[in-house]
């Protein structure tokens, strides 16, 4: 046999097949004659499977070329892999909008369940699951295995539409851990709130071409392709902009929550510059909201700049509250023939509002079956899935639109007095860790984060605000965020008195 085919061992020492398989592929690189004859089998084989099944076999060895090292680098570097997390979970439905004809959403889960053994690993060799312990952890795992139970719900009509809702509501909680054990230092926050920034300000510009350029052509066909999207977004003579998401509403809501996130940096000490860029981020989320039409996001801003000035109480908080209150009355009060001032307008008139009124009848309608349904009609039982898993069923033309309502109405009350509780811990200690945390740049991203979930948490009741991509992921995101600063926070102190 010739010296290329064999892999040299140190004398003395028997080498391992690990070592032996490294220096093969890693160090040499397949540059001898056994690994050119093994290239050669790999390509005729693939030529092989290909001539014999077909393209699709080429489309799936090329698939498995890619899909190998990312999970690797998934596992193996998993900050990079949730970089690609986020970045994925923004631009979902953009893509599918594209005509991406592919599982997106079961690749989100497939990064979720990869993330969750990497952790496994890790703890593997070095066991700390103190930073997993506190109130919000008790909570998700309650919230998680009552979602579980429900697959036992005597009163649901489809064991399907559970399988297909728990995935949005229950399996998407696994990211909290995630975020939770891997956003270990302020740098990796500053990346990950750079990418959020970079990303929202893609989806801002993309609303503006919109509204003064137009709609692509794939755009129009989807605006066209059914009655009911046309009479939803075509109102007033004017199209409501979604940019890059799913509808108007998760687009705007996601608008409202960088805002805040930008409010809550310029609380931090900022250099001169990156005030006035944050402060020109805003001004350009702010048109960008405005182009949705979408009166529940104009409320949510209000509202939070409440909170904040409760949360950051002072003289000058109070006059910028009063001179923004001013603005607003007189924007609200303003004669208008525009149509989406005349929107924003009707958003704090909801009596004149026709769509709040149907609303309001419809949830007092549905309170009698709430009431004697403690586990209600089971996941998944109104809106889509409940049309396709059971379309005869009481609940399957029921139109939640809200996202405590559709709880109630398919968890029953007592799903509704746990998500509740969930909710008020989630808050508690997000204000608790602020008021508590020293560092100033902690502090203004623990304040940016509490604000966010008030923000969602207001914004879920007139509509369904936490299970849209990629509302559901940046919502744990910004509750991982609350407790990993006031750990780095708690890690600094130890460290300046330890030194």
């Amino acid at each position: 046999m010739r010296k290329d085919f064999v892999i040299p061992i140190t004398p003395g020492k028997r080498a391992t097949l690990k070592s032996e398989l490294r220096k093969f592929f890693l160090i040499d690189k397949l540059g001898n004659a056994l690994g050119i004859i093994l290239l050669f089998v790999v390509m005729a084989a693939i030529g092989a499977g290909i001539a014999s099944n077909g393209i699709k076999f080429g489309v799936l060895i090329l698939v498995a070329f890619i899909a190998m090292p990312a999970v690797y680098t998934i596992i193996a570097y998993p900050r990079i892999g949730i970089v690609v997390y986020i970045t994925l979970a923004y631009l979902i439905m953009w893509f599918l909008r594209l005509g991406a004809n592919f599982p997106l959403g079961t690749v989100m889960d497939g990064l979720n369940g990869l993330f969750i053994l990497s952790i496994f690993i890790n703890q593997k060799k070095k066991k700390d699951w103190s930073m997993f312990k506190g109130p919000v952890t008790v909570m998700i795992l309650t919230w998680m295995a009552y979602n579980s139970v429900e697959v036992a719900n005597p009163s649901a009509e489809s064991r399907a539409a559970w399988l297909y809702t728990v995935r949005t509501v229950a399996i998407i909680m696994f990211s909290y851990f995630v975020f939770l054990y891997y956003i270990n230092t302020k740098q990796y926050i500053r990346l990950i709130l750079k990418l959020w920034l970079a990303l929202a300000v893609f989806a801002a510009v993309y609303a503006v071409k919109q509204e003064h350029i137009g709609f692509f052509g794939f755009e129009n066909e989807y605006l066209h392709s059914n009655p009911v999207i046309e009479s939803l977004l075509f109102i007033g003579g004017v199209w409501r902009k979604f940019s890059i998401f799913s509808d108007p509403v998760a687009f705007s809501y996601n608008m409202v929550i960088v805002i805040l996130l930008c409010i809550g940096l310029l609380t931090g000490k900022v250099s001169t510059l990156k005030r006035i860029i944050l402060s020109g981020l805003i001004l350009l989320f702010l048109m960008a909201m405005l182009y949705s039409g979408t009166r529940g996001a104009y409320v949510l801003l209000p509202a939070a700049l409440f909170f904040l000035a409760i949360l950051k109480y002072s003289t000058k908080i109070l006059i910028v509250m009063m001179m923004l209150g001013a603005f607003a009355v007189v924007l609200i009060f303003i004669p208008t023939t525009n149509p989406t001032l005349y929107r924003f307008q009707t958003a704090f008139k909801p009596s004149d509002d026709a769509s709040f009124n149907v609303r309001s009848i419809n949830q007092k309608r549905i309170q009698p079956y709430i009431q004697s349904h403690p586990l209600g009609g089971g996941l998944g039982a109104t809106g889509v899935w409940g049309q396709r898993f059971a379309p005869h069923s009481y609940l399957a033309n029921f139109p939640p639109d809200s996202g405590y309502v559709r709880v109630a109405v398919e968890m029953g009350w007592l799903g509704l007095l746990i998500f509740c509780i969930f909710m008020f811990v989630v808050l508690r200690t997000g204000i608790n860790n602020y008021y508590s945390i020293k560092d100033p740049e902690l502090k203004s991203y623990c304040l940016a984060c509490v604000l966010i979930v008030f923000a969602l948490n207001i914004g879920n009741y007139p509509q369904e605000a936490l299970v849209q991509y990629p509302s559901c992921v940046l919502f744990y995101l910004v509750i991982a965020l609350i407790n990993v600063t006031k750990r780095l926070d708690d890690q600094q102190n130890q460290l300046q008195h330890a030194g």
